[in-house]
C-alpha cells in the first residue's frame, strides 16, 4: 500500500428522499470541484419538518481526498 496524503473538508448535502440520497447528492457535487475523493464519514444527521412531516434530510460529511 502507497503512502497517502488527505485532506478533509465538511459538505452537507441534502434530499427529501432520505439520508442515503442526501449523502449521494453531497459527494456527486462535491466531485465536480474535488479530485481524488477517496472516502467519507458521517458526523451528523438531521433533518426539516413541515407540517408535521420530515420534509428533508440533512448529512453533514467528512470526505477526504488525496493531495499531490
Amino acid at each position: 500500500m502507497s503512502d497517502h496524503t488527505y485532506k478533509l473538508v465538511e459538505i452537507v448535502g441534502s434530499s427529501p428522499d432520505g439520508c442515503d440520497s442526501a449523502i449521494r447528492n453531497a459527494i456527486t457535487k462535491a466531485g465536480e470541484t474535488i479530485k481524488h475523493i477517496d472516502w467519507f464519514e458521517v458526523v451528523e444527521t438531521r433533518g426539516h419538518i413541515a407540517d408535521g412531516k420530515v420534509a428533508h434530510f440533512q448529512v453533514t460529511l467528512k470526505i477526504g481526498f488525496r493531495v499531490s
